[in-house]
């Protein structure tokens, strides 16, 4: 499939209310007009970003994934975002990929934000996951890992980098440089999606939410504070003629993470 339409959901997030969330996602995805192909919402969709883990945290299969699926199997399209998921005795912040068959892959963040305390509450994830959709190869992962260009490497040729994020508006400047920043060095389509309005903690997220294509230049004006769904159209064939014609990966330094 050489044309992906990815949807970009930018809202404003309730405060650890994960109905009034699900109920509010599902009338911003309904009200797309386009074809979608994917629809891409923030982290923690359904709660906001908090460390209220023991309260929230759902089980591995569900409200909000069991409502991922719905969404997936209504609108033929991909879902993806992440949500506070208990394991055993784990709290983790889990990205789901839920297809429109309603199968699903898994992320955990592996970056766990230290600022905000987030790792005394959710454990790190180890594994990164490269997801094969429609003949795309795309490499999903979660606000604070943006800061960490190694483990965003494109050592796989993957086709589409995706951070979904809580990012705050005092380190927004960050956010739109190195969305940017991981597009080129990895020669591939990058779409970051961040939540906009206040949290229960008095945050506040001004969205910046941007599509880049592999040379840096935004698909759409992103420095909005706005709630909006943008629906972009990806282009592997232009990914792959930029690709071969400059064939700046196949410079790249070799090593092994340890």
């Amino acid at each position: 499939m050489e044309k992906l339409n990815i949807a970009i959901i930018q809202a404003d997030l309730v405060w650890e209310d994960i109905g009034k969330n699900l109920k509010m996602l599902d009338e911003k995805i309904n009200s797309t007009q386009a074809d979608v192909d994917l629809f891409i919402l923030p982290e923690m969709f359904s709660t906001g970003f908090t460390m209220n883990a023991k309260k929230l945290a759902e089980p591995t299969n569900g409200p909000t994934l069991n409502w991922m699926k719905k969404m997936a199997r209504e609108m033929s399209a991909a879902v993806t975002g992440s949500v506070i998921i208990k394991e055993g005795m784990d709290y983790f912040n889990r990205l789901y990929f839920v297809f429109p068959d309603t199968t699903f892959e898994i992320y955990d963040k592996h970056h766990t934000f230290t600022l905000a305390k987030e790792h005394e509450t959710y454990t790190p994830g180890t594994e990164r996951l490269i997801v094969k959709y429609k003949g795309w190869k795309i490499c999903p992962l979660v606000c604070y890992d943006l800061r960490f260009p190694v483990w965003a490497r494109n050592t796989e040729d993957y086709d589409l980098l995706i951070y979904v994020a809580n990012w705050p508006k005092t380190r927004i400047h960050a956010w739109d440089v190195l969305l940017q920043a991981r597009a080129i060095e990895n020669m591939t389509y990058c779409a970051g999606v961040n939540r906009t309005g206040l949290d229960g903690n008095n945050f506040e997220y001004t969205g910046h939410s941007a599509v880049f294509d592999s040379l840096g230049k935004a698909l759409f004006d992103q420095e909005t504070e706005a709630e909006f769904t943008k629906v972009v159209t990806l282009d592997k064939k232009h990914l792959s003629e930029t690709r071969n014609k400059l064939k700046f990966l196949q410079d790249r330094d070799k090593f092994t993470l340890r």
